[in-house]
């Protein structure tokens, strides 16, 4: 008896929320605009991206250079220990006390 009661239920709330959804005003339009907002538009051609971004740190420009082909292994090698040494000269690490 509680299984009929759930399906007729069931039934119930599909069958009502199946005449809301078929008496919508307007629905029909709303779906219309939302795929023409959605859908991209032919006339307007995307920016092209600059190879380097400005916003990338030092490392990722040499990392982007190195990609390019416009320095080879050994030039990046040397830029990455300048980048280091100079790191260190500014912000030298403090090694903690022992405790013993």
């Amino acid at each position: 008896m509680r299984m009929f009661f759930l399906i007729l239920f069931c039934a119930i709330v599909i069958t009502v929320l199946a005449l809301a959804a078929w008496t919508w005003p307007g629905l029909e339009q709303e779906v219309e605009r939302a795929s023409a907002a959605a859908s991209p538009k032919p006339e307007t051609a995307p920016e092209p991206e600059p190879a380097i971004k400005p916003s990338l740190s030092l490392e990722g420009v040499l990392v982007a250079q190195l990609v390019a082909g416009e320095i080879n292994t050994e030039q990046y090698r040397r830029a990455v220990e300048g980048l280091a040494a100079r790191d260190e000269d500014r912000h030298p690490m403090a090694v903690p006390p022992e405790n013993a």
